[in-house]
Formats: C-alpha cells, structure tokens, sequence
C-alpha cells in the first residue's frame, strides 16, 4: 500500500490503477528540478525551527547524494514508482531513515509538483531552446550577409510580384525568431513565481518563509494565492502557444525551402547530408527534413490543444487531469528542440543558385510597378500610369516579349512621356537598388536591418542572462 495514505485505506489498489496513476515515465526528467526544490525546502525548514538544524543538514546532504548518483548512475529512478516526487523521498527514508520523513512537513505533491515544473522549464528547456533559436537566427544573418545583391522575384498570392534580394527575403524570418525569443522571455518572466508553500491548496499553519525558499530557487517571487499557485498551468498554456508559433514559422520557412530546391524553382540545393532519395526513382533528392518539420507542426499544435481542453473546465484547486501537462509540454519541447537543430544545420549547409533568382526575377513582369512610378515621377497620375503600365505588360505578352526588351517606340504608343531612360528604370538592379525605405530590400536598407537585428539579439540576450540565468 502506498506509504502517502497508509492508515486512511484498508485495501490495496488495484494494479492496473497504480499504472494508470503513475506519472513516472514522463516526469523523471525532472529529478534535479525536484530534489534542488526539496533541498531549499529543506533548509527553509531548518532556518525556521520548523525542524532541527542538524536533519535539515543531513536531508540537504542526503538529497545531494541521491542527485549524484542520478547522474552518475549509480541510482536508477525505478520505473515502478508513482512519480518522481515519491521516488526521491522513499530513497531519501531508505538512507535516512525517520529525518528523511521530516522532509515533506509543510509541503504537499501538489505545491510541490507545480514548483519542479515551473523550474524545470525554467532552467532545463527554455535555456536549450532560446540557444538553438539564437543560433537558426544567427545563421539566418550570416546567410543574409553573403546576398545583399542577390536579386529574386518576391512574391504575393504565390505569383511573382516585385524583386527583393535572397538576404531581404530571409531575413523576414529572423525578424519572427526575434519576435519568438521575445514571448519565450514573456513567458520567463510570468513563470518566475514559485508555488510552493501552498500545500495542497491552503497553505499551512507551520511558520514557514516561503521568500526565502523562492530566493534560493532563483525564482523572482511567490505565487500570491494559494488556490491559484497549485491549479494554475497557464504558463504551461502560454508556452505551448509560443512553441506553436515558432513551429508555425519554422513551417512556413520550409514549404519555402521545399519550393525552392524544386526544379520548377531551383533556387537553392541541399546539402545530401540533409536530404533523401527514393526507393526506385533514381533521380529523386528529397527535402524530407522540411518536410517533416511542416508535419510535426500539426504535433506541437496538438500538445496546445490537449492543454487548453485539459483545464477548460477544471474547478479550483488541484484535479488528476493536471497530471497530464507534462506529456504534453515536453513532448512539444523535445519535438521543437529536434526540429531547429536539424533545421539549422541543413539550412547552413545548403547551397544558394542566385544566377536561377535572377532569371526568374527577370521574367513575370516584376517591374511593372517600377515602370509606373517613372510615370508618376514624369507627372501622370498613378492610376492613369498603372493603365498604361498594365495595357503595356499585356502588349508584351501578345508578342512574347519583356518590358526590357520592349521597343521605346511600343512604349510610346501608351504614352508618349516614355523615352529611353525608361530601360534604366526598370532594370532589376535599378527596382531594387532604388528600394531604401526603411525595411526594403535595397543593400544599405538591409544592412541597417542586419544591424539592428544584432542589436536586438544581444540585447535580448543581455536581459535574460541577467535576470534568468542560475
């Protein structure tokens, strides 16, 4: 019978419920997270006389000795056990005997649990995923550094639009990761209040600091109601929701990627360390990795929508169902992390086709807007100039032809402020070089916007570092 409610139950439970009840197989990972939290608790209780001085000692050094040999292997968690929380504490009273008892005075698996969480996240996922986007954006930049001229049709409604540049192009997407980092520290900062201290959901009568325990777990301060601090999963909800965004731009990334290194495309190739071939077409290279990051998108979303349905509807405190927040966050951390680190590499390693950009650049009339402004800037209206540039495009589809190669005398026959200096304008360099609003593609507006991503990356960084950091 199981040592927590021994004396109220009469009856053994039943096997089958036991397993169904058990949390082991999927919060083990929080083992340093639980015995550190069990290790501040501990001291808390000595330094308040709640217990002697010298078995908060000997707890504290029984803790540490468990988690060593955790890591070193030397222990095995027991897959049999309840949890993690138990598992920690019957090993304790196995080496300590009655002091090891002590530890759980003033303190309930419920407070308990929601403190390890918040800690885990805090400490052991967060750090690991913040680094792999810090280094996709990193590699984003470098790539972008390498192809200020690199000239590509930009697109809308999938159709060729107007030419941007491949560092302009990519560099959207660093722009999303900034945004990610961002909301990841939002969620820092409303996760660093720490449960524990409200037991099972009414605090205690026990003179405890529960300051003092937050201070040695580095968090920022204490959850100020005790209903609210062991049923709330909203910072589980909250990261799921930035995990999914990041996942939605990583997704749309690739179906870029997956275009591009089509041969319809061609605008890049990947590396063959990132890529497959197929079982019986020979001439097959395929982007599976983006692929499957599009695919495992859907996942993350998933483990967003089983933590929203799981606490849609769950009176206060703290109900069974909550049990199932760990499945669901850290399967959408393991896969997120999985995702960007081999995103990363593959993206690095791929090689650029800028003289493909080009070429496709060159044709679907991008230009088109560029050949209205120059009659604007010669006076006409804007709407007069778009007539005159579209009934032109539709004259050089009926004869096979660009607005480049388009004779002047053409030009004229739709208005006669056209004259040479129209080819100038229109060139591709031109459409692009000439593009310096803040946030365009011309080379010096880009590279303002490299500058300013660096910036706010160690910016962003410096502010975490400095508050988060153990």
């Amino acid at each position: 019978m199981s040592m927590m409610w021994a004396g109220r139950f009469s009856k053994e439970i039943d096997s089958r419920v036991n397993d169904f009840n058990s949390s082991i197989k999927f919060d083990a990972r929080m083992y340093r997270s639980d015995i550190t939290g069990s290790v501040a608790h501990a001291h808390m209780l000595g330094e308040q006389g709640i217990i002697d001085k010298s078995e908060s000692e000997k707890i504290t050094e029984g803790l540490w000795g468990i988690l060593s040999d955790i890591d070193s292997g030397k222990l095995e968690i027991d897959p049999n056990a309840e949890d993690i929380h138990m598992f920690v504490e019957q090993v304790l009273t196995e080496r300590l005997g009655d002091t090891g008892k002590r530890l759980h005075t003033s303190r309930s698996r419920n407070d308990q649990v929601a403190t390890d969480l918040r800690h885990h996240l805090k400490y052991e996922e967060i750090p690991v995923i913040r680094t792999l986007l810090c280094d996709l954006t990193e590699t984003i930049i470098g790539i972008a550094e390498q192809h200020y001229y690199t000239v590509m049709p930009g697109y809308t409604h999938l159709q060729r639009a107007q030419p941007v540049t491949f560092a302009h192009h990519i560099l959207a997407y660093a722009q999303m990761l900034l945004r990610d980092l961002g909301r990841l520290d939002d969620c820092v900062k409303r996760m660093d209040e720490m449960p524990l201290g409200a037991c099972a959901l009414a605090g205690t009568t026990y003179p405890i600091d529960r300051n003092m325990t937050a201070a040695s777990l580095n968090f920022g301060g204490v959850c100020q109601n005790s209903l609210d601090a062991v049923s709330d999963r909203d910072f589980c909800i909250e990261l799921a929701s930035a995990f999914s965004l990041i996942m939605m731009h990583l997704s749309r990334f690739s179906e870029e990627i997956v275009m591009w290194c089509s041969w319809e495309f061609k605008f890049i190739e990947l590396d063959d360390a990132y890529s497959t071939g197929s079982s019986i077409m020979p001439q097959k290279k395929n982007p599976d990795v983006t692929e499957l990051i599009r695919g495992k998108t859907g996942r993350v979303y998933g483990d967003l929508m089983t933590l929203l349905s799981m606490m849609k509807n769950l009176p206060l405190a703290y109900n069974k169902d909550m049990q199932e927040d760990k499945e669901a966050i850290f399967d959408a951390c393991d896969t997120l992390k999985l995702c960007i680190s081999t995103f990363t590499p593959m993206l690095a390693t791929m090689t650029v086709l800028p003289d493909n950009m080009r070429r496709a650049a060159a044709k679907g009339f991008i230009n088109a807007t560029d050949c209205a402004d120059y009659l604007v800037k010669k006076g006409l209206p804007f709407r007069s100039a778009y007539k005159a540039t579209g009934s032109l495009v539709a004259r050089c589809i009926e004869l096979g032809t660009t607005l480049e190669e388009l004779p002047i005398a053409e030009y004229k026959k739709y208005c006669d402020l056209f004259d040479d200096d129209v080819y100038d304008a229109i060139s591709l360099d031109t459409c692009v070089m000439q593009r310096k609003s803040e946030g365009g593609p011309a080379p010096e507006a880009v590279a303002v916007q490299v500058e300013r991503l660096k910036a706010a990356l160690r910016a962003l960084n410096d502010g975490y570092e400095n508050k988060y950091r153990k």
